[in-house]
């Protein structure tokens, strides 16, 4: 977000700098000369109100958008609303920006409105995935369906909604990779935001241990594994029982809370320190093998 303001402020530093230089230059090295393009006479005067006022729409757009980014609300529903409007604030920038540049230069914009509706109708069938997507975010948001921090998995992708935006709704999972879906797209949501971020791991014992005294021993050892790994695990890890049945062992499930940026590297962790803790505790991981009998 914080690359994202700094750009922005320097595109803008960076198009009043070429102005500065190039519209002065432009006029005394006559430049500006009166060009007739059809019925339409543009002279250095015009072009100067033309990029005056790009220069100040940019400019209040930019404004407008680094201080609705200022406030940092916990609310997600308010986060969602702000992300909407600043994505909002570009197209009709962009709008204002054409309208007004062409009112300027003297065209009548409300009669090319009017004769561009056949035009934008035809348009209109080819963009339908653009027109699908808008109306889907519109919906998305007045539905609640999610928000920006809201904690989503995709079509296999799990992640945080960072940004909702007009078109699109990226999401950033735990290593920063950032996924950019059309809101058409966004089908089969399962939002995780009102349930706790966890990390689970399945560890294999021999079906020889006796489990009924490897229990007994399990809760002083997720409280160790929980005091060396308090950086990561909110929590001490939870035992919940035989997960599985398979051929060459018996499968033990493990759960731990951790932040969302953790839940892969908590499953790392989780299965490093229950297979080094089972190993202290006399109960080796089985690997898998295949008895043959012969006669």
């Amino acid at each position: 977000m914080e690359n994202k303001k700094k750009s922005k402020f320097l595109g803008l530093i960076v198009c009043l700098v070429i102005l500065a230089v190039a519209v002065p230059l432009g006029i005394f090295t006559n430049v500006f000369s009166l060009q007739d393009m059809g019925n339409i006479m543009i002279d250095a005067s015009l072009i100067l109100k033309v990029i005056i006022m790009v220069a100040s729409v940019i400019a209040i757009e930019t404004l407008i958008v680094v201080i609705l980014g200022l406030p940092k609300p916990k609310s997600h529903r308010i986060r969602s609303v702000l992300s909407i409007f600043s994505s909002l604030l570009k197209y009709v920038a962009g709008i204002i920006i054409l309208c007004w540049g062409l009112a300027i230069i003297g065209v009548n914009v409300s009669t090319i409105v009017a004769s561009v509706g056949i035009v934008a109708l035809i348009v209109g069938f080819s963009a339908e995935s653009l027109i699908a997507d808008v109306v889907t975010g519109a919906f998305m948001i007045f539905e609640n369906q999610y928000n920006v921090g809201d904690i989503v998995e995709v079509d296999g992708f799990r992640g945080t909604v960072s940004n909702i935006g007009i078109r699109t709704t990226s999401i950033t999972d735990a290593g920063d990779n950032v996924k950019i879906i059309n809101n058409s797209a966004m089908r089969n949501i399962l939002n995780r935001s009102d349930k706790p971020s966890r990390s689970i791991a399945d560890i294999s014992i021999p079906y020889g241990t006796d489990i009924e005294k490897l229990e007994e021993q399990i809760p002083d050892l997720m409280q160790s594994i929980y005091e060396k790994r308090t950086d990561i695990m909110k929590k001490p890890p939870q035992y919940l029982g035989v997960q599985a049945l398979a051929d060459s062992a018996v499968v033990l499930r493990f759960l731990v809370e951790v932040n969302e940026k953790d839940v892969f590297s908590g499953v790392r962790v989780l299965n490093h320190d229950l297979l080094l803790g089972f190993r202290k505790l006399g109960v080796e991981c089985p690997f898998p093998q295949v008895d043959v009998h012969t006669n």
